[in-house]
């Protein structure tokens, strides 16, 4: 019997709801198979061969967004306006997926993304590997979401959550160059292009930046509270994120779930990943204003130098331009210690997931089982041994 993947299942439970709708119409002049497990197990192999349509022979548009970032940063609350779903946000469990369709017009098929959000701030980045995956990864796009109102953990997530993405997608990227160079009389290169971003010739400091391997968005989220801020602090962290965002080809935009015209902004940038529609032409890079920069639109000569006037950057020893970012930036907002984020690895201990009576009980177990180590490790003292 064939195994497939836990992630291959979920992510055709989304295309099988419309198949289903699109087929009842002329199911007399089809075989169906008994089962949703069959059809699942017909689209797994479908994809293997590369077939990639739609019944009729229309294009399969299907894409996949991963959404990562600060811990209780609004992750959720922001997927959930761009899906225009009016529910309640909850706090994300781990990992979390859901999808989105949209037509491209009338009586058309619809398209699908599939979503996924990593809960836990840094805490989970273990996780990155289950939504990045070889058949993910062709129409692969990362959305990472930092909190504007806690600058002094702003640069530690963001590097360890690109990191952990970057060297997943790197891995995966290597696995499909290996395994497309094993396949005797395989069009060589077509996986590899596929899962591989090119940017254009004319892209601004193509040569000095280090483009993310798939299409990256960065939303600082909570404008409402940053925009509060000192001005001079405001101008520190909007730079630095500019920086980032250009050093990795990344487009840029700050929003607030209580400002309905930046959120119909962060929309239009969502919608782009997801199902490839415009993301809009507007640009703001002024520090005390909202920033809205579509990948490609800003430059090193535009951003300037490191705001800096009380510390000499020759001082710093940095290793390269982001680290000298990365140095001046935390002078001016020290990070703060992963020591907490590493004994939240057990959900268990994270305050985020609390269950008051079954925690509790919990306490009553642990303390049960404490003593019982006790009383035994006496009974055991206290036996007589032949020797």
């Amino acid at each position: 019997m064939r195994r497939y993947s836990g992630n291959a299942c979920y992510s055709l439970l989304a295309i099988l709801a419309y198949r289903l709708e699109r087929k009842s119409s002329d199911a007399q002049n089809q075989v169906i198979p008994d089962t949703l497990w069959e059809q699942a197990a017909a689209e797994v192999q479908s994809r293997e061969r590369g077939d990639g349509e739609r019944d009729g022979g229309e294009a399969l548009s299907e894409r996949s967004v991963f959404l990562m970032g600060s811990k209780a940063g609004g992750k959720t609350s922001i997927l959930l306006r761009c899906l225009d779903r009016d529910e309640p946000s909850k706090p994300t469990l781990a990992l979390e997926y859901t999808f989105g369709r949209r037509a491209r017009g009338h009586n058309t098929p619809k398209d699908i993304a599939h979503l996924w959000e990593l809960g836990g701030g840094t805490s989970l980045s273990d996780l990155v590997q289950i939504p990045i995956t070889p058949v993910s990864i062709r129409s692969f796009s990362v959305i990472l979401i930092l909190d504007l109102s806690k600058p002094n953990a702003l640069w530690a997530t963001m590097e360890k959550l690109l990191q952990a993405a970057q060297t997943q997608l790197q891995k995966i990227s290597s696995q499909m160059q290996q395994a497309e160079k094993s396949k005797p009389g395989a069009k060589h290169g077509t996986s590899v292009r596929s899962a591989t971003r090119v940017l254009p010739k004319d892209y601004p400091d193509r040569e000095l930046i280090s483009a993310f391997p798939v299409p990256l968005l960065i939303i600082g989220s909570k404008y409402d509270i940053f925009q509060e801020f000192d001005s001079d602090k405001k101008k520190v962290v909007s730079k630095t994120l500019r920086f980032i965002a250009h050093y990795y080809a990344a487009s840029l935009i700050f929003t607030s779930i209580k400002s309905e015209s930046l959120m119909s902004k962060t929309k239009s940038f969502f919608s782009h990943l997801a199902f490839g529609l415009e993301k809009g032409k507007s640009v703001s890079t002024d520090s005390s204003k909202p920033l809205i920069i579509p990948a490609g639109a800003d430059s090193f000569s535009q951003i300037g130098s490191p705001p800096t006037t009380d510390v000499d950057i020759t001082s710093l020893h940095a290793k390269n331009p982001k680290d000298l970012w990365k140095k001046v930036y935390e002078r001016v907002f020290p990070q703060q210690s992963t020591g907490e984020q590493r004994e939240l690895k057990d959900p268990a201990k994270d305050p985020q997931y609390s269950e008051p009576q079954i925690d509790a009980m919990r306490v009553q177990k642990d303390q049960e089982l404490e003593q019982y180590k006790r009383n035994a490790n006496k009974s055991w003292k206290g036996l007589d041994l032949e020797t």
